[in-house]
Order: C-alpha cells, then structure tokens, then sequence
C-alpha cells in the first residue's frame, strides 16, 4: 500500500513539474528582450521554486540549509555533491545569487527544458570537442564570475548513490585557479529522498551543508580538488552517518 501511494505522489509530482516546465519554458521567449539576469529572475527562479514546492507539497520532500552564512559575497565556483536531481533544480530557488551550471550542449535540445535554458546565461560544452571543451568552460566562466554570478559544478560528473563516491574531476578546481576565483565546497544528501534513476520519491528531510570557501592561491589543481573531495565527503558522513556504516568495517 505504501508504495502505491508513493507511486501516486511520484506521478502527480511530474504532471505539475511538466506543466510548470511547459509553461516556464513557454514563457522563456517572450523575455529574450530581456537582461538575461531578469531571464533568470523571471524564468528560472519562479520554476526553481515551484519545483521545491511540489516536491514537498506532493512528495514530502523538506530540505534544511547548514553554513548559508559561508556564501560569499562575491564571484565564486560552487563544487557540490550530486546524488539526485533534486538539487540540480533546487539549487537556482535556494542560492542567492545566479547560479551558471555547467552542462553539455545536448541538454539545449529537450523541448521546452533545453529551450528555456539556452536563452540563460549557462556553460555549455561541446563533448565533441573534448580538446577544447574546458578552454570553453574557462573563457565563459570568466564571463560570468566577471559579472559577480557563481559558476555551479558536479565534480564527480553524475549523480552517485548513497554512501558512495565517484572520481572527483578537477574541471571546477582547475576553472577556480585559472580565474582567481575561491571555491565553495557543498554536500547534499538528497539521495536518501530522491535515489538515483529511481521514481518514486521518499519523504524525509534533505540536508545542504556549505563550507567555508577555499581560497586558491599558491594551490595546484590536484591540491584544490582533494582539498574539496576530503571536505565533501566527511562532511557526508556527519550528514548522512547511517549510510556510511560500511566505513566501519
């Protein structure tokens, strides 16, 4: 009975985020006049709000902020946990200031999605071109850290499940050291609600823990990324204990 009534809430959950993405989507082209800092604005963080909502109205989906005192006030790369994909949305209602993902340009061709999200101000990269791929992340992330926006990273490139870990890349450790820029490690644990690839959804309460910002100088990239992996991933295990027991033999 339980999970039918999971599997209920799982599919009325994505009847409204599809409406709601239809409609923002929609709404995308008649802001293209438009700054694109008021796109985000309008578009963005209005469909990021109302994606937290129906996942918690809906899904029972709640979420506490550790450390929001630690953002800072300025241009910064955010390197976060990424075990659902509840965060990659809830990040653009939840952060106070523009956040640009860096994503492959595939994603531009999902209808209404992709639409809306190639009239905002994001990186996008050609995997293509993998020679030049992070030359490009570099030359329109300065473009947007220039403006005071925060350039927002997965490093471990996909989400993971709970209690494990990928290979950190050191794409957002290196994109920090070319533009001078600190990095902000963060841990997530909204896999514990939303599991990977999964459609039903548990309720629970999801937890985003902010570190201090690191800064970059006199760092080599490999320094700057293990730094950050060390901090993530023991700031996962005070999260999110429980799903680590098999750390204690």
């Amino acid at each position: 009975m339980r999970n039918v009534l999971l599997f209920l809430r799982a599919v009325i959950f994505m009847l409204g985020l599809s409406a709601a993405t239809a409609l923002f989507g929609s709404l995308a082209f008649f802001t293209i006049i438009l700054p694109r800092t008021w796109r985000y604005r309008l578009i963005v963080t209005p469909w990021g709000s109302i994606f937290v909502w129906l996942a918690r109205a809906i899904c029972g989906i709640r979420y506490r902020i550790e450390g929001r005192e630690k953002l800072p006030d300025g241009p910064a790369v955010l390197l976060s946990k990424h075990q659902s994909a509840w965060e990659t949305v809830a990040y653009t209602a939840l952060f106070p200031r523009q956040l640009c993902y860096v994503f492959k340009r595939e994603l531009l061709y999902i209808p209404f999605f992709g639409w809306a999200i190639a009239l905002m101000e994001m990186i996008h990269i050609n995997r293509g071109r993998a020679a030049d791929a992070f030359e490009d992340i570099v030359q329109q992330g300065k473009r947007v850290l220039e403006h005071g926006k925060w350039v927002l990273l997965f490093p471990e490139g996909t989400r993971t499940k709970v209690g494990s870990q990928g290979q950190y890349k050191s794409g957002g450790a290196r994109l920090a050291l070319r533009t001078d820029t600190p990095v902000v490690p963060i841990a997530v644990n909204s896999g514990e609600c939303w599991p990977r690839n999964a459609f039903l959804k548990q309720p629970g309460l999801i937890t985003i823990s902010i570190g201090d910002p690191i800064p970059v100088a006199e760092k080599t990239p490999s320094q700057l990324n293990d730094q950050v992996e060390a901090w993530i991933e023991n700031e996962m295990r005070r999260i999110s204990p429980h799903a680590y027991h098999h750390d204690r033999g």
